[in-house]
C-alpha cells in the first residue's frame, strides 16, 4: 500500500534492470534465514522439477527461449521461486548428470507500485535481481518494450504472475491475464524476423503452502483480536490445540464467528457509504428483512443455530451479493472523483483508478516545481493529497475482492481458515487506517511447488496470426486450466 502523499512527487520512472551477480549471491545466502525465520517457511518441495532442468539446459543451449508462469497466492511466492532456480534446480541438474551454466536465474516482472510501499531500497534490489517494473494500469510503453526485448534476447529466461496480483488463496487460481500469451507472440514473431530458431514456451508453475502444525490457537486468538476490533463482544475461548484437528462443535462454532465477523463489517461498510457518501445499496428483500435481526442477535454466542441462520444468507448467495454491491460502490466513488466510467471487473477497475491516482501524485506535465508559483504548488498539493485519500477506496476492494462465501465451508481445513482470516485482518487494518503489513506470523509453513507441462507459443502462431484475439484467448484458458490442475487436494 503506498504512504500517504501529501504532496506531488516526480513522475514515476521505468528501473531498467541491472543484474549484478554479486547481489544475487548475497540474496541466495540470506534467502535461507528470511525464509525460515521471517516468511515462516521451513520446507519447499518440488515436483517434477526434471522439467525445468530440460528446459534450462535447452535455454543455455539457445534451442527454445520460455517464460514461467507461477501462481501467486502470497506475497513470499518471490522468495520461494528464487530458491526453486538457485537451489533446487541446479540439485536436480547435478542428480541427472546435466551441467547448468551459473546462476540459474530468470527475469521476472513486477508491479510498479510495490517499491512506493515497500521502500526505494526494494526498487533497487529488483533492479539488480533482473526485474522488470510494470504499471499495470495503463499501457507501459518502456515497460512493455524491456519485457519483449528481454524475452527474446535476455540472458535469462522470464517469469511473471499470470493473475496479476496476489489473491490470498492457495486453492483458487484467479483470473488469467492475457498479457502472458501476448509477451509469448510478441517473443515468437521477433524471433523469426530474426532468422532465430528457437522454440517459445509458456510454463506453469502451481505454487500452494501447507502448516508443518495447524496454529488453531493462533488463529483462534487472530479471529478474537479480530472482533474485539470491529466491536464485536468476545466469544468464550474453545480451548482449541494445535496440531489437533477441532471436534465438529468447535469447527461448527469457529465457522460461524468467521461468518458474523463478516456480516457485521459488511453492515458497517454498507452504513458508511449509505449515510457519508450518500451512495444506495440495496440488498436482496430477504436480507433486508432479517438484517435487524442479525444486528440485535451480534453479542450472543455463536450457537448452532446461529450458525445455521448465517450460513443461509451464504448458502442463498445474499452475502455474495451485497458484498459485490459494496465493492461497486466502492470502486464507483473513487471513479467519480476521478472522472471515469465504470468498466471491467472489479481487478480491471483498481488497476485504472490506482494509475489515476498516480497520474495526479506523480506529475508527468510538472517535472519541476521550483518554477512554479506558490498557489499553483499549493493546488497541485491538494489535488494529490485528494488522489492519495481517494485510492482507499480501491485497496478496500482490492483486499475484498478475493474474499468468497464457500472456500472455508466447502474444506474447513487451517490453512483455508488462515488465508480467509489474512484478508479479512487486511480489511480491518485498512478500515482503521492502518498498514497491513507485514502480516501476523502464524506458524511454519511448507511451500508445495509443482512444474506443469510446458505450452508450446511457437505452435500456435499460425492461429495467432489468423486470429489474434481468439489465439491469446484459447491460450489463456489452457493455462487457467494448467494452473488449476496442479492445485493439491
Amino acid at each position: 500500500m503506498p504512504r500517504p502523499t501529501a504532496k506531488i512527487q516526480p513522475p514515476l520512472a521505468f528501473i531498467p534492470p541491472r543484474f549484478n551477480p554479486w547481489v544475487w549471491r548475497l540474496v541466495q545466502l540470506l534467502l535461507p534465514l528470511r525464509m525460515r525465520y521471517i516468511s515462516q517457511i521451513s520446507e519447499v518441495s518440488v515436483t517434477h522439477g526434471d522439467r525445468l532442468v530440460d528446459l534450462y539446459r535447452d535455454f543455455q543451449a539457445e534451442k527454445i527461449r520460455f517464460l514461467m508462469a507461477f501462481r501467486h497466492p502470497s506475497v513470499t511466492d518471490p522468495e520461494c521461486l528464487f530458491r526453486l532456480l538457485s537451489h533446487d534446480v541446479p540439485q536436480a541438474a547435478r542428480r541427472g548428470g546435466v551441467s547448468l551454466t551459473q546462476p540459474v536465474h530468470s527475469h521476472f516482472i513486477y508491479d510498479r507500485g510495490i517499491p512506493l510501499w515497500a521502500g526505494p531500497a526494494v526498487g533497487w534490489l529488483y533492479a539488480r535481481l533482473g526485474g522488470i517494473p510494470i504499471k499495470r494500469g495503463k499501457v507501459d510503453t518502456p515497460s512493455l518494450r524491456s519485457i519483449r526485448q528481454h524475452f527474446a534476447h535476455g540472458r535469462f529466461p522470464m517469469a511473471a504472475a499470470p493473475e496479476g496480483a496476489t489473491n490470498g488463496h492457495s486453492e483458487i487460481v484467479s483470473p488469467i491475464e492475457p498479457g502472458m500469451a501476448q509477451f509469448g507472440f510478441w517473443c515468437a514473431e521477433d524471433l523469426e524476423k530474426a532468422g532465430r530458431t528457437e522454440t517459445v514456451w509458456i510454463l506453469p508453475i502451481g505454487l500452494q503452502y501447507q502448516f508443518v502444525t495447524p496454529p488453531w490457537r493462533a488463529l483462534e486468538s487472530l479471529l478474537s483480536e479480530l472482533e474485539q476490533a470491529s466491536g464485536i463482544p468476545p466469544h468464550p475461548s474453545l480451548n482449541l490445540h494445535d496440531g489437533v484437528d477441532p471436534t465438529h462443535r468447535q469447527q461448527t462454532v469457529l465457522y460461524g464467528r468467521l461468518l458474523r465477523l463478516g456480516e457485521h463489517l459488511l453492515q458497517l461498510m454498507e452504513q458508511f457509504y449509505t449515510t457519508f457518501y450518500h451512495q444506495s445499496l440495496t440488498p436482496p428483500a430477504a436480507v433486508a428483512d432479517r438484517r435487524p435481526a442479525i444486528a440485535e442477535q451480534r453479542d450472543e454466542s455463536v450457537d448452532g443455530a446461529r450458525v445455521e441462520e448465517l450460513d443461509s444468507l451464504d448458502s442463498n448467495s445474499t452475502l455474495r451479493s451485497r458484498l459485490q454491491a459494496l465493492l461497486n460502490t466502492a470502486l464507483s466513488v473513487a471513479e467519480e472523483f476521478f472522472g471515469m466510467t465504470p468498466k471491467g471487473s472489479f481487478t480491471e477497475r483498481c488497476r485504472r483508478i490506482e494509475q489515476a491516482a498516480w497520474d495526479w501524485i506523480y506529475r508527468e506535465d510538472l517535472k519541476q516545481t521550483d518554477g512554479m508559483a506558490p498557489v499553483e504548488l499549493g493546488l497541485a498539493n491538494r489535488i494529490a493529497e485528494e488522489a492519495d485519500l481517494r485510492i482507499w477506496h480501491m485497496r478496500v476492494v482490492e483486499t475484498f475482492v478475493s474474499v468468497t462465501g464457500y472456500y472455508v465451508k466447502e474444506k474447513p481445513t487451517a490453512e483455508r481458515f488462515a488465508e480467509t482470516l489474512l484478508l479479512v485482518r487486511d480489511v480491518v487494518m485498512r478500515l482503521k487506517g492502518d498498514d497491513p503489513l507485514p502480516q501476523p506470523k502464524l506458524g511454519q509453513r511448507r511451500a508445495h511447488i509443482t512444474i506443469g507441462e510446458p505450452i508450446s507459443i511457437s505452435d500456435r502462431l499460425l492461429d495467432y496470426r489468423k486470429n489474434r484475439k481468439g489465439a491469446i484467448a484459447a491460450f489463456t484458458q489452457d493455462l487457467q486450466t494448467a494452473l488449476e490442475s496442479m492445485i493439491l487436494p
